[in-house]
């Protein structure tokens, strides 16, 4: 039975799927000490030091958050080197998403983006009535000079998460400007990095390299990936004040909560105390690449905290023997299936299930 009138375009959607959790497959699969490494989590618990803040401000939350996060704002803009007019602070970077396609997107217009990508792209786009246009990747990568070809007059926005979600590969600033060169002026650009810290700083900076030349490029990034605040939501976007200022208008009232403020806030006190952490993700990435090569698994590049096995018609086969064990990943079914990268004993825990699975 139907409950009111709901708008067609929401009837027609796919909800989000979350990464299933580890209690989830214990229950579904009568096991015991499953580990989770499908949403991309940091597996370390966030510094000390934002922990203290967290709790500080806890006592705090019988009040309202600050709703512009002013001094949040303030702190980003000094750290990646704008004004703070350039900044918005939202609730996780897909917040800040939904925002952009609340402000620009009328039924009809048409988004353009490489697929498959991030699952949020289709949901908030189709949620606005509006079209994507989506484009094939070539060896796990994006076809940039195809995206640019599908960009057409009813075009308002282009999506490009960099690196990919969930296939791990990246792309330059530079690759980025040729397209940029081919895409008209009033068609807004989205660089989606929420793992950026986790990529090859030789591919650029869309922040230096792009924005003071391309004011229709929104740069997007998040405190939940590296800096492990998932639970709290703090996504930011660096981009052209007018266009800040059309995001703020359909800003969720208080989106960026107390603790989720506080909790940013440290993290920007503490960015040397973080880093030996993303150091370790880093190094226990490589590791697993190295192992999956040598397990004979052909992976694209890996620019994120997770790997990407292209497993193709035995992508189900493979995902549901490692949950059976324990081992809960990410599965795009006939496509492959996306592992974060956790503590040094999951890793180990992963390869080993994984060789054990593939072998059966």
């Amino acid at each position: 039975m139907a409950v009111g009138r709901v708008r067609p375009s929401v009837t027609a959607l796919a909800a989000y799927r979350p990464g299933k959790a580890a209690s989830q497959a214990e229950a579904e699969h009568g096991i015991s000490h499953a580990i989770k490494l499908a949403s991309n989590e940091n597996p370390y618990e966030p510094a000390p030091s934002v922990v203290a803040a967290i709790q500080a401000a806890a006592t705090g939350v019988n009040r309202y958050s600050d709703h512009r996060a002013t001094e949040l704002r303030s702190r980003i803009a000094g750290w990646v080197g704008v004004g703070a007019d350039q900044v918005a602070v939202g609730c996780g970077s897909v917040g800040l998403l939904q925002q952009l396609c609340l402000a620009y997107l009328d039924p009809g217009d048409e988004v353009v983006y490489p697929w498959p990508s991030f699952e949020a792209y289709p949901i908030n786009v189709k949620m606005m009535a509006a079209a994507p246009v989506t484009t094939d990747l070539v060896d796990h990568a994006f076809d940039l000079d195809a995206v640019a070809a599908a960009v057409t007059p009813r075009t308002k926005l282009v999506m490009l998460a960099t690196p990919n979600n969930p296939t791990g590969t990246a792309v330059s600033t530079t690759e980025l400007a040729s397209l940029l060169q081919q895409i008209p002026d009033d068609v807004v650009v989205l660089v989606d990095e929420a793992y950026r810290e986790f990529s090859d700083p030789a591919l650029g900076d869309p922040v230096t390299d792009l924005l003071p030349s391309h004011p229709n490029v929104v740069v997007s990034r998040t405190f939940s990936k590296a800096y492990g605040l998932a639970g709290l939501r703090t996504g930011y976007v660096i981009a052209h004040p007018e266009l800040v200022m059309e995001l703020d208008k359909v800003l969720l009232a208080f989106a960026s909560n107390m603790l989720a403020q506080a909790a940013s806030l440290a993290v920007l006190d503490s960015l040397e105390e973080i880093q030996p952490r993303i150091d370790l993700l880093l190094a226990e990435r490589n590791r697993v690449v190295g192992a999956l090569g040598d397990l004979g698994w052909d992976l694209p590049d890996a620019n994120a905290n997770f790997v990407y096995i292209p497993t193709s018609g035995r992508t189900d086969q493979i995902h549901i023997g490692l949950e059976q064990k324990g081992v809960v990943t990410r599965p795009f079914p006939g496509q492959g299936i996306r592992v974060t990268i956790g503590t040094p004993e999951e890793n180990d825990r992963f390869l080993a299930t994984l060789a054990e699975v593939a072998a059966d």
